[in-house]
C-alpha cells in the first residue's frame, strides 16, 4: 500500500512540470487582464490602455484592463494580489502601490515585496515646481530665497503629507531648509486651480497632469524631480542641478501574483519590452506625460525594485516619515 502511494507522488511529481509547461507553452489562450488602482481616465489608465492595446497583437489575445481606484491604491494592489497566479492577471502599479505604502501605513492586506513577481518596468512620470504663468518666482533659487526671507508664507500646495507629491515637497523643503508653508489638497487638480486662483504660490504636480496647463501658457514650471532634465522640456532644469543626487520620479511597472508561472513571466517581460521600444508607443506616451522606458528583462526589474525600497527606506528617515 504504502510503496503504491509512492510510486502515485513519483508520478504527481514528473506529470506536473509537463503539465506546467505545456500550460505555459499554449498561453495566453484567452485575453489577459490588467488590474489598475486608478480610475478610467487617469494617466497610468491612458498609459495601461495604449499598451495592452499593443500588447494584445504580440500575444495574439485582447488586454483588458480593470480598474479598482481608491484606497490609496491598497484596493487594487490586494485584488491583483488575490487574483489567480496563473498568467492571466497582472498588476499595473505604481511607485505607491509597490514601494511607498510599506512606509505609510503600519499594516496592509498585501505585502508588496512577497505578493508579486516583477515583470516589466514600463515608464517614469516626473513631477515639478510649478507657479502661476506670470508668478514673481522666477527658479528654484528665488524660491527658496524668498521662503527664508518670509518663513510660512510661501505656501507649497501638494497632494497631501503621506501622497507622493506631498513627501516631494517635504523632502525639498528639508534639503534646501527653506521654510515653505505645505499645505495639502484633497488632489493635483484642486493644487492647481488654487495656483491659477493665485490662492497658492507654488505646487509640486505630476507633469502628467499639468503639461497642457503649462503648453496653454497658465502655469509655468520651475524645475522637475528627476535627476536629468526631461525629454521634450529640456529648458526646465532639473533639482539635482541645485540638490546633486536629488532623482524623485513616479514610475508604471507591471508585476504579477507570486507563483505566476517563469515561463509566462518572462514571456510578458519580452512583449512589454518590445511594444515600449516601438518609437511611435514611445511618442504616445510621452504625450500622455510619462516617459517609456524599458529596462530589458525580468531580473533588471527586480533590482529596481531592490534599489528603490533601499531608496525610501532613507528618505522615510531623512524627513521622519513614520507608518499609521
Amino acid at each position: 500500500m504504502k510503496r503504491r502511494h509512492i510510486v502515485q507522488i513519483g508520478l504527481l511529481a514528473t506529470t506536473l512540470p509537463s503539465a506546467w509547461a505545456q500550460s505555459s507553452a499554449s498561453w495566453p489562450d484567452r485575453p489577459v487582464k490588467f488590474i489598475l488602482s486608478q480610475p478610467p481616465g487617469s494617466g497610468p489608465d491612458n498609459v495601461a490602455r495604449l499598451v495592452g492595446d499593443r500588447l494584445s497583437r504580440g500575444l495574439g489575445q485582447a488586454v483588458v484592463i480593470e480598474n479598482k481606484p481608491g484606497g490609496q491604491n491598497i484596493i487594487g494592489a490586494q485584488t491583483a494580489a488575490r487574483s489567480p497566479a496563473d498568467g492571466y492577471a497582472f498588476y499595473f502599479a505604481t511607485t505607491a502601490a509597490l514601494v511607498t505604502n510599506k512606509y505609510l501605513f503600519k499594516s496592509m492586506p498585501y505585502d508588496p515585496q512577497k505578493d508579486f513577481t516583477p515583470v516589466a518596468f514600463v515608464a517614469k512620470s516626473p513631477f515639478a515646481l510649478v507657479v502661476k504663468a506670470d508668478s514673481p518666482i522666477t527658479s528654484v533659487q528665488d524660491l527658496v530665497a524668498r521662503s527664508k526671507a518670509n518663513p510660512g508664507k510661501i505656501s507649497l500646495a501638494n497632494e497631501g503629507a503621506r501622497a507622493f507629491g506631498g513627501i516631494i515637497a517635504r523632502l525639498i523643503n528639508t534639503r534646501t531648509q527653506m521654510q515653505a508653508n505645505l499645505v495639502g489638497y484633497a488632489s493635483v487638480g484642486v493644487s492647481v486651480q488654487n495656483v491659477i486662483g493665485g490662492h497658492a504660490d507654488v505646487a509640486m504636480v505630476d507633469m502628467a497632469s499639468t503639461a497642457q496647463l503649462v503648453r496653454q501658457g497658465r502655469l509655468r514650471y520651475l524645475a522637475v524631480t528627476s535627476e536629468k532634465r526631461v525629454a521634450g522640456w529640456e529648458q526646465i532644469p532639473a533639482l539635482s542641478e541645485l540638490l546633486p543626487g536629488f532623482d524623485m520620479v513616479g514610475w508604471f511597472c507591471v508585476v504579477a501574483p507570486t507563483g505566476t508561472p517563469p515561463a509566462v513571466v518572462q514571456r510578458m517581460g519580452k512583449e512589454i519590452d518590445a511594444v515600449l521600444s516601438d518609437s511611435e508607443v514611445a511618442q504616445r506616451i510621452a504625450a500622455i506625460g510619462p516617459l517609456a522606458e524599458p529596462l530589458g528583462g525580468v531580473e533588471k526589474t527586480a533590482a529596481f525594485l531592490q534599489r528603490e525600497h533601499a531608496r525610501w527606506s532613507a528618505v522615510a528617515k531623512e524627513i521622519d516619515l513614520l507608518p499609521e
